[in-house]
């Protein structure tokens, strides 16, 4: 897939530089919930803070991230390690879902995205851009835009943007329609880049 996906994106030559500096898939290899739980410690939070505390939690549980272990852990070692109380309560809403349905990628198969955000955002704490990096980084959908992601579109304007100010949404999907139907892939060379510039 990512061969057919690279062969689409290089006839953007923005895209067709990226693809020649970047590589976004050193990322490693999360389970479903251990991914849920990154990207609940990510929201609003920078690239470098949300690795500070991921890493600390993860410690915190001696690396055994399920369900079970957020349920159980304490709540003042989950904030010394950096989580806030509600981003406590929301990974305990996640953990709870988790032991009562199947989030998994195998559960999901027969679910178009829409399906998935709906599921997903019925849980207390999950919005729809965690449900969009659930299924960029865990589903592995495709196609997916997450214009909600602040980074994303900052990074779009920086490659595509001109000097006459910001883009809108509605135009970055119009740059975005040359990726089809690629746009996850292109999404994290555009997170490689901006993050790059950090």
């Amino acid at each position: 897939m990512r061969e057919e996906a690279h062969s689409v994106l290089r006839e953007d030559p923005v895209m067709a530089e990226l693809l020649d500096r970047y590589d976004p898939y050193s990322e490693r290899n999360w389970n479903e919930f251990e991914r849920l739980c990154v990207s609940i410690i990510n929201q609003q939070l920078s690239t470098a803070s949300a690795a500070a505390v991921r890493e600390r939690v993860f410690d915190l549980l001696d690396g055994d991230v399920t369900p079970e272990a957020i349920l159980a852990a304490d709540d003042e070692a989950l904030g010394d390690a950096g989580l806030s109380g509600m981003k406590i309560e929301y990974m305990r809403n996640a953990a709870r879902a988790f032991q009562t349905d199947d989030y998994t990628k195998a559960g999901l198969a027969d679910h178009s995205d829409e399906e998935v955000i709906e599921l997903l955002t019925e849980i207390k704490g999950i919005g729809e851009w965690t449900a969009n990096m659930y299924l960029l980084f865990v589903l592995e959908r495709e196609d997916v835009l997450p214009l909600g992601d602040l980074a994303v579109r900052k990074g779009i304007e920086q490659l595509y943007g001109t000097d006459s100010g910001e883009l809108t949404r509605a135009e970055m999907r119009e740059i975005a329609e040359h990726w089809r139907p690629y746009r996850s892939v292109a999404t994290k060379y555009i997170w490689a880049s901006y993050e790059s510039e950090d």
